[in-house]
């Protein structure tokens, strides 16, 4: 080309994911069918939405008023509708005024991070989900700057950690929270939270909070919302219906802004992406006017309820399963629908491997371990999962991380399958972590 076409930071965007899927697909061309573990969507793994949930939106469908623009905003009564579920909390108080609308929460995140200086960065907890930690290294045009969250401490953040960062890094303007947890389950308890906010107010710092699993706990759990700690600092929630409903393909998400008067910078961030949504019009309208109707219908409670206990019941199914497993590190979990398992690094070896019979597939392996001759063990391991059990999970270094393991979902509604599944996945990791003789002799 005659110029430079990429902005600086640009190849720093990543999501592996969805990278994974591309190798899958390879061995799914050979005629093998395979078990995705690698992404949150409940319908994939045979959710079914309730008649109830549909017929709300056929009948919205069936309306004209569902396909025009909506207010730059959002729907009117729906950010009304929402200000007043976050108001019944007691914590800090919204209007319609303080929520604003996006095309998913990927969206926002994406033009949140558009709109910072480049100098400015936002800290965020390590394992890291893939959509924040990606937008932070590529709006800085460096990696990302991360907390730790403690495997040896079920998942919990490292306080410390994350206070030495914040005090000797300047350019760090804000705090990212991902509650409850993705990729590892954790929930936050509010002592936590509220350890957030004593650090957010001594470096004048803004929080942000990805709540899109708030609703989503289980086993004795539940989650407290950023809004019932923050007080008078600024802060942003996120939040959206892809996971809750369940309906991921509507790409529906907001930000609730708390505070917003309390500070002048924080003030200009939010008037500049309601600009920014002005600008782009509106975003999608349907499952904008469906909240409402759907989170107030009768059934909605029970439905959630119901939900969450088998999600609940799926992860004491993968404890018992997985957690005696000689050579991993397990954390039961407590929300969203995922685990992070991870590897003791004694016992993962670069000369492990696992069966392969189909030479296919075993070139295809091969293949992909030249492309990268200096990968993570972790990927390593997940690609040989991937050939030799056809089990789709994503590898932990992925998610910004100097741990080495992998994380997998807890969505699969059929319950023999979700067993087979983690039997298969337990198999496959005791043969891979015996196959190295230095292992062995360890054993």
């Amino acid at each position: 080309m005659r110029n430079l076409l990429l902005r600086p930071g640009a190849e720093e965007l990543n999501y592996e994911i969805r990278g994974i899927v591309k190798k899958a697909r390879q061995i799914e061309a050979l005629g093998y069918p395979i078990t995705w573990e690698n992404i949150g969507d409940p319908i994939q793994k045979n959710n079914k939405v309730p008649h109830w949930m549909k017929a709300i939106v056929s009948d919205l469908v069936a309306q004209d008023k569902s396909y025009g623009y909506a207010d730059s905003k959002g729907v009117l009564e729906t950010r009304k509708f929402l200000a007043g579920l976050n108001n019944q909390k007691g914590g800090t108080q919204i209007t319609e005024e303080d929520i604003l609308f996006f095309n998913g929460l990927g969206d926002a995140i994406a033009k949140l991070y558009q709109f910072l200086i480049p100098t400015a960065r936002i800290i965020g907890p390590s394992p890291a989900y893939s959509t924040h930690s990606s937008a932070e290294a590529a709006h800085a045009n460096t990696a990302p700057i991360t907390y730790k969250l403690d495997p040896d401490n079920q998942w919990l953040p490292d306080m410390e950690d994350l206070y030495n960062k914040v005090k000797y890094n300047p350019s760090v303007v804000g705090i990212l929270i991902i509650n409850p947890d993705n990729p590892t389950g954790m929930v936050y308890p509010k002592q936590v939270l509220e350890g957030f906010v004593k650090i957010a107010r001594e470096f004048k710092l803004l929080l942000i909070a990805d709540e899109i699993y708030q609703n989503i706990t289980y086993n004795g759990v539940s989650a407290v919302s950023l809004a019932e700690i923050i007080g008078d600092l600024p802060a942003i929630s996120l939040k959206g219906i892809s996971k809750e409903f369940p309906w991921p393909g509507s790409r529906c998400g907001w930000m609730e802004f708390y505070n917003r008067n309390a500070s002048k910078e924080f003030s200009k961030l939010v008037q500049t992406l309601e600009n920014a949504k002005m600008i782009e019009v509106c975003s999608t309208i349907l499952p904008q006017l469906s909240i409402p109707k759907i989170m107030s219908h009768p059934e909605y409670r029970s439905y959630r309820m119901s939900e969450n206990m088998k999600i609940g019941n799926r992860s004491r199914i993968m404890e018992e399963i997985l957690s005696d497993v000689p050579g991993l590190k397990f954390n039961p979990t407590k929300g969203a629908f995922y685990n992070t398992i991870v590897f003791d690094p004694e016992f993962l070896q670069p000369d492990q491997e696992l069966p392969i019979a189909d030479i296919r597939v075993k070139n295809l392996l091969e293949a992909w371990l030249q492309q990268e001759p200096d990968m993570p063990l972790d990927k390593r391991f997940v690609y040989y999962l991937l050939a030799a059990a056809q089990i789709c999970v994503v590898p932990i270094s992925s998610f910004c991380s100097d741990l080495r393991g992998f994380r997998v979902t807890l969505l699969e509604e059929d319950e023999q399958v979700f067993r087979d599944t983690f039997q298969r996945l337990a198999e496959a990791i005791r043969s891979y972590l015996m196959s190295s003789e230095r292992v062995s002799s360890v054993g």
